[in-house]
């Protein structure tokens, strides 16, 4: 016989509804749990990176550019005169000396030029030997005539003293006196005035004969410029040194101003650098510098910092202070170092790849247990190689260096 039991169906129930809700719960902490876990940090080969220790002490700031090494002293020789090449008698790369002749020109218009201001000089020359000639036989005449009224002015003067003395005595009549003395005294009016004819005379024979120097001395001096021109034709190196560069051929025609040829003393040379803008601003003058030709390193000086910026870079002129390496030689490309100052007791590490001066970023600092966790860093002053820690690294600590954007999305990875 069946014995019914009360109440057995609603235990089942709440036993069923209980079970339920614990599980549930279950659930959602064991949610809650695994959403609060950090996620698994990835793994990196250790020897793909590049680490560094952060220290302390002197720093030097230094700043590298890249160049070539360039001539100081350039003889740059063009065309003084229109005219056709006719030869080319020295190649580049040869040494010259000053007077060495590179290549000749022909015009035969320069020529003919010539030969007319030679024409000209001769016919002023002559032209000067004819006035003076002329003026010469003027100036005799006139002498000989101012000689012939000095004599006559002595002779009517003695006979006028004759006659006064004649007349005192009652010999010689009052009106022949005074013819005689006025004779004598017309006479000497005329001498005086021949005498100042005679001075008018030497400085009108001055002035001609100047004027007439004057004459030949332009067309010497034409002729002179002439001459020059044809010599010209001769194109010298006007530097002892080394034909670097010749820009044209036998046969071509060239015209005043065209560039010919070039000559430079490969012995002075000078760096010629180019460094990105963003780390020339500390550049001065004086501040010392390091040349590496590839075959040797030299000292050297920065001479002269140009003003402008082309294409992200400023244009450095280093002053090589040393000899130069064998083997150097214009348009060698060098590297160059610039010493910028040297900072004491700074805390500084090896360059970061994406660092960037005064400004703020992140880095991975690894820690013992060989885990690398993402910390922000406040960077300063830069050099070359290495920057300025102001804040978020202390000595000691051991950084990643390397490019570690692939790796953005997480905030520590594990070195194996």
């Amino acid at each position: 016989m069946d014995i019914v039991r009360e109440g057995f169906a609603e235990k089942k129930k709440r036993r069923r509804i209980l079970v339920t809700a614990g599980v549930v719960g279950l659930v959602v902490l064991v949610t809650i749990g695994i959403s609060q876990l950090e996620p698994a940090a990835p793994s990196v080969e250790q020897s793909s990176v590049w680490m560094d220790e952060v220290k302390r002490g002197p720093m030097l700031r230094q700043v590298r550019g890249t160049g070539s090494l360039v001539p100081e002293e350039i003889q740059w020789i063009s065309a003084a005169t229109e005219g056709r090449v006719e030869a080319v008698l020295v190649q580049p790369g040869s040494a010259v000396e000053a007077d060495t002749v590179l290549m000749t020109l022909s015009d035969p218009q320069e020529q003919q030029s010539l030969l007319n201001s030679e024409w000209q000089l001769r016919a002023a020359e002559a032209e000067l030997a004819s006035l003076r000639s002329q003026l010469e036989s003027q100036r005799l005449e006139q002498e000989a005539g101012a000689a012939r009224l000095e004599a006559e002015y002595q002779q009517a003067k003695l006979r006028a003293e004759t006659d006064r003395e004649l007349a005192r005595q009652g010999l010689l009549s009052s009106i022949n006196l005074k013819m005689s003395e006025s004779n004598a005294s017309e006479l000497s009016r005329r001498w005086a005035l021949e005498q100042r004819r005679l001075r008018s005379m030497a400085d009108l024979v001055d002035s001609r004969i100047a004027g007439q120097r004057a004459a030949v001395e332009q067309a010497r001096a034409f002729l002179n410029f002439r001459r020059q021109a044809v010599e010209s034709l001769h194109v010298r190196a006007g530097l002892a040194g080394v034909l670097q560069q010749v820009s044209v051929q036998a046969g071509q025609r060239v015209t005043p101003g065209t560039m010919l040829a070039r000559v430079v003393q490969p012995s002075k040379l000078k760096a010629e650098l180019r460094v990105a803008e963003t780390q020339a601003k500390d550049i001065q003058l004086g501040q010392k510098a390091s040349i590496d030709t590839r075959n040797g390193v030299v000292a050297g000086t920065v001479s002269r910092i140009d003003p402008s910026v082309i294409e992200g870079t400023v244009t450095v002129d280093v002053r090589i202070d040393g000899e130069l390496p064998r083997g150097a030689r214009p348009d060698l490309t060098v590297d160059g170092t610039i010493e910028l100052e040297r900072l004491d007791s700074v805390v500084f590490v090896g360059r970061p790849v994406h660092a960037q001066e005064r400004s703020a970023g992140t880095i991975f600092r690894v820690s013992p247990d060989g885990v690398a966790h993402r910390v922000p860093v406040e960077f300063g002053r830069s050099s070359v190689s290495t920057i300025e820690i102001i804040k978020g690294l202390e000595p000691g600590d051991r950084v990643i260096l390397s490019d570690m954007s692939a790796w953005d999305e997480f905030d520590r990875v594990r070195l194996k």
